[in-house]
């Protein structure tokens, strides 16, 4: 009976909290004292989160009130206590903690420590006593992130990234579900006080417009509950602690759990072992490449060789965000990595794949594959993705990626942020228009559209050295025999930084969900200044569009189990998405 009471609301949207135009933008300039007295006010002392915020509220005026102004990071494990304590010895990681001006503290907290993974650090810091700290300053909306070496009692290095936020701990995610579960709009919108664990992606950080969420300004995530074909969306805002908003999504036709999701036979010991902790080295044709399943950043390539010529220093899918609306800007951004010790939402679920790529019955290349899904995948809330690197033989290669669906409704865009990093440090990078080719002086971004105009082979754009060699790059637009569409996506050529980081390490969610514009997050490496990009080390960023698609017969971005032989299995739908490198030839 519960199913019915939500009727008459499944197109609603409801606003919980009234925000005006400029509710979006940082609170830099208010302390966070001032933040605590005014805007975080405490639940009646009758309700279920009274204890629980009010012991939140204790650690954020504790913090707040000492010398070193951060919620610091609590365990019982000798070497990540060490690690904090290192990293907040070293000036440059506690810069950011007070208003320059009125030295008043900001609300900061280490969210993550952890033993480094071998693709973050150099191969003489690769002994095993680097660990990485991960802290966010909630009035910035900036993260910290650190390298110290608790054997050597030393900080290898400190970067900042603003307009970022880093994967929330276990705690604030338990947090998000009980402020999610107890709200009196959800419950009634659902019919029932839905329990713990009902709530799904509960850590993907989120965004909503005309609310402090909007262009994550604010640190958000989205608790969902399905209920049939429909999902409910509670935003919940972890800077103030309140929901700001719900919304129900259409899901598709309710589906049944195969068998095979109940047995969970995934090999996590193994993927963690060999792919995660460890690089792996894949020598194939005239390839030579090393590949390493990261924290956050999916499959990530480096040292990438053809004929013993070093062509993509490394390459990854730094995160997926997923649009539900184009006016009220909701959805997730999606982590995809390894399946423990990271805050990845959709976690790699086999081994990486090896396979032979076979045209007119010919072997012309081999490509490299790997699978990340959410445990309950396919049913409604639940992601699958895929990163695929081809290999040819005549020197071409494809970074490409797919969404296998289902997700959290039929209406969804999926914008996979794509970084490879380029050998050679005298580059520069040129676009095809109008019969001609245009080199670009300075970092910037382009549109993929259909104004554009190609060569007869196809190529938008290049890069090349002073000796003319490089590559053509050929976007995306459904010719590559993959079912695919067509990416009409966003390129961004950013100078590459090796004095700081700008991804070359595992990034935290550089953009937000759900922009419909040029903001994705790289756009933060160019500007307010462009850099020049004629004759130096390049970095290329691109971000395809897919609209996914549950409509018969023209599914895309899309999964649905089947009856066969008595027993459920998946159709999968993918949206391929990615371009192709072809060497320039004198």
């Amino acid at each position: 009976m519960r199913f019915n009471s939500i009727q008459f609301i499944l197109i609603s949207f409801v606003f919980l909290t009234s925000c005006d135009s400029n509710s979006s933008k940082s609170s830099s300039s208010n302390s966070e004292k001032n933040l605590i007295n005014e805007s975080l006010i405490l639940p009646d002392s009758s309700s279920v989160l009274f204890p629980l915020l009010k012991k939140r509220y204790e650690t954020i005026e504790a913090a707040l009130s000492l010398p070193i102004p951060i919620i610091l990071f609590q365990s019982n494990d000798s070497s990540l206590v060490k690690a904090q304590s290192l990293a907040l010895k070293d000036k440059r990681f506690i810069e950011n903690l007070v208003d320059k001006k009125t030295r008043e503290a900001y609300r900061n907290e280490i969210f993550n420590i952890y033993k480094a993974r071998p693709q973050e650090v150099s191969t003489a810091n690769q002994n095993g006593s680097v660990y990485k700290i991960e802290m966010y300053n909630y009035a910035l909306n900036l993260t910290t992130t650190a390298f110290v070496d608790i054997t050597s009692n030393t900080v290898i290095s400190v970067n900042t990234l603003p307009q970022s936020q880093p994967d929330i701990p276990t705690y604030l995610k338990d947090l998000a579900i009980q402020i999610a579960i107890n709200h009196e709009d959800v419950i009634k919108a659902l019919g029932y006080k839905p329990g713990e664990q009902e709530a799904l992606m509960s850590n993907t950080k989120t965004a909503l417009n005309n609310t402090k969420c909007e262009r994550s300004m604010h640190l958000c995530v989205a608790p969902t509950f399905t209920v049939k074909d429909k999902a409910l969306w509670v935003i919940v805002d972890l800077t103030d602690y309140n929901v700001v908003g719900i919304r129900w999504t259409n899901t598709g036709t309710e589906q049944k759990t195969p068998v095979r999701i109940s047995e969970k036979k995934l090999k996590f010991d193994k993927i963690m072992e060999c792919y995660c902790k460890a690089v792996s080295n894949l020598e194939k044709n005239d390839w030579n490449l090393n590949y390493v399943i990261t924290t956050s950043d999916g499959l990530r390539i480096s040292e990438v060789k053809y004929k013993d010529k070093l062509i993509i220093n490394n390459a990854k899918i730094v995160d997926w965000h997923v649009s539900y609306s184009n006016t009220d800007g909701f959805g997730y951004s999606d982590a995809v990595g390894c399946p423990e010790f990271s805050q990845a939402a959709v976690v790699a679920v086999s081994d990486p794949k090896i396979s032979d790529i076979i045209e007119n019955g010919n072997t012309i290349g081999f490509a490299l594959e790997q699978y990340f899904s959410s445990e309950q995948w396919p049913l409604p809330c639940n992601y699958n993705y895929m990163q695929r690197f081809e290999f040819y033989n005549d020197g071409r290669f494809r970074v490409a990626g797919a969404s296998l669906g289902r997700g959290c409704g039929n209406n969804g865009t999926y914008r996979p942020v794509f970084r490879i990093s380029m050998a050679g440090n005298e580059n520069t990078f040129s676009q095809f228009s109008k019969n001609n080719w245009a080199t670009w002086p300075k970092e910037q971004w382009h549109l993929q559209s259909e104004q554009d105009t190609y060569t007869p082979e196809g190529y938008l754009y290049k890069i090349e050295n002073k000796q003319q060699q490089g590559y053509y790059i050929e976007p995306n637009r459904g010719q590559f025999k993959d079912g695919s569409r067509g990416d009409f996506a966003y390129m961004y050529i950013t100078t590459q930084h090796l004095d700081k980081d700008e991804g070359d390490n595992d990034l935290g969610s550089i953009g937000p969900c759900c922009n419909t514009d040029y903001h994705q997050g790289p756009e933060k490496f160019i500007e307010p200044t462009p850099e020049n990009i004629n004759s130096t080390g390049i970095v290329i960023w691109y971000v395809p569009q897919m609209k996914n698609d549950d409509t018969k017969g023209k599914e895309y971005c899309w999964a649905e189990s089947y009856l066969e032989h008595g027993v459920y299995k998946t159709h999968v739908y993918p949206c391929m998405a990615g371009p192709l490198f072809v060497p320039i030839k004198k």
